[in-house]
């Protein structure tokens, strides 16, 4: 046997110590990898929709009188005012009575418009109005939810806040009171205050 061949039980070393080697590089290489990014994904916090208001319905209302389309009824938006209920008949005639005209009343569902002419023959009563400057007055400590909201300004949201307010805390007794409630500012107290009673 040749003296310079190596042993096979030196050969066999040898291989067993590479294959350590090598296992034990794998595992150093293994243990060295830099831990993996975590990539978090926060959704974005879900945002309140607000309660759509309701949209109150046209109304009709009855024209009569001195007034270029007489005895019509015309179909305006909720809450116009007698100004806009004459621009859609044409107008007044040359004989319109214009100081018994209240231009700035608000027209309610059914309301009847009559413009007095300048005839001495007009029939008209002591004090009456011949154009309406709301409505009829709403009792605001019995009116229904549909009642209120035929009040300028006052739509279902805060028509149900009036009754839910007065059922909590008792009936209303002045304007301060219904300050009280939510949806109702200054501007719309100044125009409820000929248009409801607190009895």
């Amino acid at each position: 046997m040749d003296s310079n061949q190596p042993s096979p039980i030196v050969t066999l070393i040898v291989f067993i110590l590479l294959v350590v080697g090598i296992i034990v590089a794998g595992v150093f290489v293994f243990l060295s990898r830099p831990e993996p990014a975590v990539i978090t994904i926060n959704p974005p916090e879900p945002t309140a929709t607000s309660v759509p208001t309701s949209t109150p319905e046209p109304i009709a209302v009855y024209v009569t009188g001195a007034v270029n389309q007489a005895q019509t009824t015309v179909i305006v938006p909720f809450d116009s005012r007698v100004r806009d209920v004459i621009e859609q008949v044409g107008g007044f005639t040359e004989d319109a009575n214009l100081d018994l005209v209240n231009l700035a009343g608000i027209v309610r569902d059914g309301d009847q418009i009559h413009v007095p002419s300048l005839s001495p023959n007009e029939n008209i009563a002591d004090n009456a109005l011949p154009t309406p400057s709301g409505g009829d007055v709403i009792y605001i400590n019995t009116a229904t939810i549909e009642e209120l909201q035929t009040l300028p300004g006052i739509g279902e949201a805060t028509a149900q806040a009036i009754i839910d307010y007065r059922t909590e805390n008792g009936a209303f007794t002045s304007l301060d009171d219904l300050d009280e409630v939510s949806g109702i500012g200054e501007a719309t107290l100044e125009t409820l205050e000929p248009l409801i009673s607190f009895d």
